[in-house]
Formats: structure tokens, C-alpha cells, sequence
């Protein structure tokens, strides 16, 4: 019969953060440095995403960005392909693949994303961590120096420190204005003074400050308060889920190793040295079980293994398993919940595709002039005024017509006779409707107006004309 964790206690340490003390004080984390083969592998993907983040903003395909998210005028471009408001439905359907996505990833393999992939982690423990070995020492080293007074070596120590945080910060800070507004932008608010660019300079120094606050006080809160992914592993995961678990049924009974004793009774792997918990970024025991603090940065693994190694026993006391792989001894991945998942996943994405295939190339809206209802003219005739919003979805240059399908209006352009719409741009322009006063039979009539492209029709918009009725 399969042992039972006899840790679980869902009691006790469910009912608090790891980082609260019992007066409501932050319990401050000082995780040992750890070395092994996961957090090797770590460190180098974290290299590629870290370069891939930083370079992103200076990517550009036919001189457009490759990555821009453009909240500010609500410009998209996503690898390349620009989506406008017009592409609202498109949007939403790409976030619901990324978060399909998401949940299927966890439900099969936990929360992975955060320990290899999330930015957060990725800076915290691959940049700001190792700055902050590098400068302060390891765990012991750095509460000492906390915890004594404020000599020179401790001022010396923090003002480095935090000048080299307020640096990359300031880097963070940057990058993330280059994917919102993009890198020509940000350079000119760099090289101007920030009168020029207000707003820039504001949203600049905003998010540098958020960025030092978050790296060097608020730390792992982020994970634990504010993100809401760790919260949802209560709904997304199960027994078959596989995360970073510490195997009971090998671990117990606990049993320090000592000098001199006498075995007899049943001992487990686990030597109860409490490595696991020095290393854990969250300041988690991962021996009570799966926990919401928990970010699977695998940190517990290398140093238990470790341990493993000079206690001569196996490998793997922590590892990436499932509840149920450790109790039965059988992994099962392709669960009635992980095939449901798939399944809506594979319609949205073939949801989206045809989207794609039938989205229009050129599209225009057009909106009466605010403000203004109808204009009498000397001769005779009555226009009203409007505004015409045109998006080249291509990546050639456009050349459109806007005629009237109702009979007696006419279309006079403010301006070119032409529409040219460069490639994926927005054009904004004005147009009139006109048409003779006295064959006016209604005060709002429905019209529609035909956009041309070499003579075929594109788009048909509809408006409305209002004018005085003629006095019979």
C-alpha cells in the first residue's frame, strides 16, 4: 500500500505566506545560491530569452517592427502583421489561444512557465540575484550585512548595489517603452529634452521606477500577491499534473544522519536537512506539497540532489513528477481534461486562421463630421460633411476610389482626387456628399458609398445625408 505524506496539513501552512512572520511582519528571503544541472540549463535559456527580449524592439521586417503594441493609438503588430481596432475580433481571438494555451501547458506540466520563462523570474533570479551574490555574498552574508549597522562596508556594498539595480532598471524601463510605442520614439525622447516628450519622459521614468521597486523590495511579493497564475493552479491542476514534487514515499520518515546510530526502525531518503527550503526563492517547504508559493524554479531539486550525492542515495527525491506518479508509480498525461483542452485549442486556432484568410486587405469607415449637420451652398445644392478612416492591411502601396451608389449625391474630396494609402498605414481624410436642394424628398435619407480598388469594389459603407426637404 502507497504511503501518505504525513506532512500534509493543510491546517497549518495553507493558512499563511511563507514571507509573513506571525506579527504580519515580511519574513525577508535569503535563498542560498544553488549550482546543478537544472539551474544550468536555466541560466542558459535564460540567455536567449533575455536576448531575444532586449533585441525584439530593434527587429524590423520591410521597416516595420516585428513585435509593437501600441496601446496609445491601438496599433498592433504581432511578427510582423499589423492588427488595427478594425481587428478588434482577430485580437481576441489570439489572446484566447494564448490563454487555451496556457492552461493546457499547466494542466499537463504545471506552472514551468514561471520558473524557465517569465520575465519576472528570468530578471530576478538570473540578473538581479546574481548581482546581488556577486556584490553581497551568499544568504548568510547578505542577512548579516542587513541586520548590522550601517558602516562603511554596508554603505559601500548598498550603494553599488542599487546604483547597478537603478542601471538596469532604467534598461527595463526603456525596453518596455520600445515595445509600446517603439525604439524610433523612445530614442527621440532620449536625445531630446523631455519638454519636447513629456508624456515619454513621464512613462520612462514610471516604469524604471516600478522596476527598481519590484527587483529590489517587493521581490517574490510579485509572484505570491500580485500575479493571479498561481492562483489558478488550484483550478487547473490535478493529480496527473506534473510539477516539482518531493517523493514521500521514498523521503519518509525523516531521518537526520548522525554519528553513532543505531538504525532500527524504517528510515526514508529524506535526510531532513532542510536544503530545500534555504534554496527556495519563495521560502516555501516543498515537502508539504504542491503550494501556491511554489513558481517550480527547480532550485530544490539541484540542491537535494546534491545532498543525494554525498549521502550516497539516488537522485531525484525532488523532482518533476505528479501526485499520482509518486503514489501508483505511473505517469498518465493525455487525461479526459488534457484532450478536451486540445480540442479547443485546435478550434480556435483553425478559428483563427480562416479569420486571417478572409480578413479584408483595405477597409474604411466613415463618420459624419461632429459638430455639423448640412451646409446650403450658392448654387443650389446642399452638402454635409464627413470624415473617411482608411487601413492598408497590405504591404504595397494602395490607390482607392469612394463613390456614391445613391442616385443625385456626389463625392467631393477635401484634397487629393486620389486616396493613396502607403503600406500597412492608417489614412485619415474628409470628404463632402453633394447633392441639388430641391430633389431633397426627406430631412435623413440612408446611403451607401462603394470603395474602389482599380475599379473593383472593396468596401461598401454605409451613412446617412441630411438636408431640408424642398418646398413644393
Amino acid at each position: 500500500m502507497a504511503k501518505k505524506n504525513p506532512h500534509l496539513n493543510p491546517e497549518t501552512f495553507r493558512d499563511a505566506l511563507a514571507t509573513v512572520q506571525d506579527d504580519g511582519k515580511r519574513n525577508w528571503v535569503y535563498p542560498k545560491k544553488v549550482k546543478g544541472f537544472f539551474y544550468k540549463y536555466r541560466t542558459y535559456l535564460s540567455w536567449v530569452l533575455l536576448a531575444v527580449l532586449f533585441v525584439g524592439p530593434f527587429i524590423n521586417v520591410d521597416g516595420r517592427p516585428w513585435l509593437l503594441f501600441n496601446i496609445f493609438e491601438r496599433k498592433f503588430i504581432i511578427f510582423g502583421a499589423v492588427f488595427w481596432p478594425q481587428d478588434t475580433h482577430l485580437l481576441i481571438f489570439l489572446l484566447l489561444i494564448f490563454f487555451v494555451f496556457i492552461i493546457l501547458f499547466t494542466v499537463i506540466f504545471g506552472r514551468i512557465w514561471c520558473g524557465w520563462a517569465c520575465p519576472q523570474t528570468l530578471f530576478m533570479e538570473m540578473v538581479f540575484r546574481k548581482i546581488e551574490y556577486l556584490i553581497e555574498g551568499d544568504a548568510n552574508q547578505q542577512r548579516t550585512l542587513n541586520e548590522g549597522p550601517w558602516n562603511a562596508e554596508k554603505i559601500t556594498k548598498k550603494g553599488i548595489k542599487l546604483t547597478v539595480f537603478l542601471l538596469i532598471s532604467l534598461m527595463i524601463g526603456h525596453l518596455v517603452m520600445a515595445y509600446l510605442i517603439g525604439i524610433d520614439e523612445v530614442k527621440e525622447i532620449v536625445t531630446q529634452p523631455p519638454s519636447e516628450h513629456l508624456a515619454g519622459f513621464i512613462g520612462l521614468v514610471v516604469f524604471s521606477g516600478i522596476f527598481m521597486f519590484v527587483f529590489s523590495w517587493f521581490r517574490e511579493q510579485a509572484c505570491l500577491v500580485v500575479c493571479p497564475y498561481g492562483r489558478l493552479q488550484g483550478v487547473l491542476l490535478d493529480n496527473n499534473s506534473i510539477n516539482v514534487m518531493y517523493d514521500y514515499v521514498r523521503g519518509e520518515p525523516r531521518s537526520p544522519i548522525r554519528k553513532h546510530q543505531v538504525e532500527n526502525s524504517p528510515k526514508g531518503d529524506c535526510i531532513d536537512c532542510g536544503i530545500c527550503v534555504q534554496v527556495c526563492p519563495t521560502g516555501i517547504d516543498i515537502r508539504n506539497g504542491i503550494q501556491m508559493e511554489c513558481v517550480n524554479c527547480t532550485a530544490c531539486i539541484d540542491a537535494c540532489d546534491e545532498v543525494m550525492v554525498k549521502v550516497d542515495r539516488p537522485k531525484g527525491l525532488i523532482r518533476y513528477a505528479s501526485e499520482n506518479s509518486i503514489k501508483e508509480g505511473f505517469q498518465k498525461l493525455f487525461t479526459g481534461r488534457v484532450k478536451a483542452y486540445s480540442v479547443v485549442l485546435v478550434l480556435l486556432v483553425a478559428a483563427f486562421v480562416a479569420l486571417i484568410a478572409t480578413r479584408e486587405e483595405i477597409q474604411g469607415t466613415v463618420t459624419r463630421f461632429p459638430g455639423m449637420t448640412y451646409q446650403m451652398r450658392d448654387n443650389g445644392t446642399v452638402s454635409n460633411l464627413y470624415q473617411i478612416t482608411l487601413i492598408n492591411k497590405t504591404f504595397e502601396t494602395q490607390k482607392v476610389e469612394l463613390m456614391s451608389l445613391a442616385e443625385g449625391i456626389e463625392v467631393e474630396l477635401v484634397g487629393e482626387k486620389v486616396l493613396t494609402l502607403e503600406p500597412q498605414s492608417k489614412l485619415e481624410g474628409r470628404f463632402f456628399l453633394v447633392r441639388d436642394q430641391q430633389s431633397v424628398l426627406t430631412p435623413q435619407q440612408k446611403i451607401k458609398l462603394s470603395l474602389l480598388h482599380d475599379g473593383v469594389e472593396i468596401d461598401e459603407i454605409n451613412t446617412s445625408f441630411m438636408a431640408p426637404v424642398a418646398e413644393k
